[in-house]
């Protein structure tokens, strides 16, 4: 006996992705069996009144992602055990700096041997979503998408927008969670300043032995603001003396003061830093401490190692490819740390 394929004429969705999405989860849950016959194009276009075409393309979708195998003047059927298609992953984030690289890499390891990953690079840009988006919406199973974009109400809206026509079932967010967005989707996010304190906090017993904790700042990161809210409060319920500025300021690098650096391990402020530690004498580490805002595989190496507060993104990586390969989809903060090394 035929199975049911439902489709809603009154869904904003179109007609042709409801059929790829109901039949595409019908094998999933195993409604319908490996080797089993799909209603024939014309049985569905006189079942539902729509067009042939509609069906076709419906079809070909399910052909081009593995779930169905046209069988010559037979019609199409579920692809047999041992036939089962790759997964496909759509990975759109915002840059592919050191740590994303890390998280990226982490999940392809992860997916290995299961899943052809395609990536993609917004650029912080709405505009670039939403051509990707329209050209890809379609021929992915999963999409992993770092939703990191300018935080203006204007654009924060256009993204929920853009997030909301891929299913739920497909969407993992990686790195932010845009909370205000309904589903059953995915996440596995950081907490911005609820992060910082805890990875400071890991320190406490050292910071005690500097004098001021001095902030360099990293005014053009999208998360600036609450990532010194929880310094802020850190610094507030512990004592400690605190400034902050964009750059490093010659005059306070002296014996007993502490540095974070926001602006990761690339940056000028790190390489002026330890120049003027240099040119005074002073030892990382016992003079003066620095602490970086991200780790990266060259953390182990500079200043005679690095010690840094950041989220695993090692981890990240592997949870986003166990939801996938377990079709499990839930909220999941990622573990954030300080690593100690030399230099703290």
């Amino acid at each position: 006996m035929k199975k049911s394929i439902e489709i809603d004429k009154n869904s904003l969705t179109p007609v042709y992705r409801q059929i790829v999405m109901k039949i595409s989860a019908m094998i999933d849950a195993g409604e319908l069996e490996n080797g089993e016959m799909l209603p024939s194009m014309n049985e569905l276009a006189d079942e539902h009144e729509i067009s042939k075409e509609t069906v076709k393309k419906a079809y070909t979708i399910l052909r081009d992602k593995g779930f169905v195998e046209p069988h010559q003047g037979k019609g199409f059927f579920v692809r047999k055990n041992g036939e089962a298609h790759k997964l496909k992953v759509l990975a759109l984030f915002d840059k592919l700096s050191t740590y994303k690289q890390l998280l990226f890499d982490s999940m392809t390891e992860r997916l290995d041997g299961h899943a052809e990953i395609t990536i993609l690079l917004h650029e912080q840009n709405v505009e670039i979503l939403e051509y990707f988006l329209n050209e890809n919406l379609d021929n992915f199973d999963y999409y992993v998408i770092a939703p990191h974009f300018p935080l203006d109400a204007a654009t924060q809206e256009k993204v929920r927008t853009l997030l909301k026509r891929v299913p739920n079932r497909k969407l993992i967010m990686t790195d932010n969670w845009i909370r205000s967005i309904q589903g059953n989707y995915g996440a596995v996010y950081q907490d911005w300043e609820n992060d910082i304190i805890q990875g400071l906090g890991d320190g406490l017993d050292t910071f005690r032995n500097y004098n001021r904790l001095n902030v360099i700042t990293l005014p053009s990161s999208l998360y600036a603001r609450p990532i010194r809210t929880g310094v802020e409060r850190f610094c507030r319920d512990n004592g400690i003396r605190v400034t902050y500025s964009d750059v490093v300021i010659p005059e306070n690098v002296s014996k007993g003061e502490a540095y974070l650096l926001l602006s990761g391990q690339y940056d000028f402020g790190l390489i002026e830093l330890a120049r003027l530690i240099k040119k005074k004498g002073l030892t990382v580490g016992k003079d003066i401490a620095i602490i970086s805002y991200n780790e990266s595989p060259i953390s182990e190496i500079i200043l005679n190692g690095l010690t840094t507060v950041s989220t695993d993104f090692i981890q990240m990586g592997r949870l986003i490819g166990d939801m996938i390969l377990e079709k499990r989809l839930e909220k999941v903060h990622c573990n954030f740390r300080m690593t100690r090394r030399d230099s703290f």
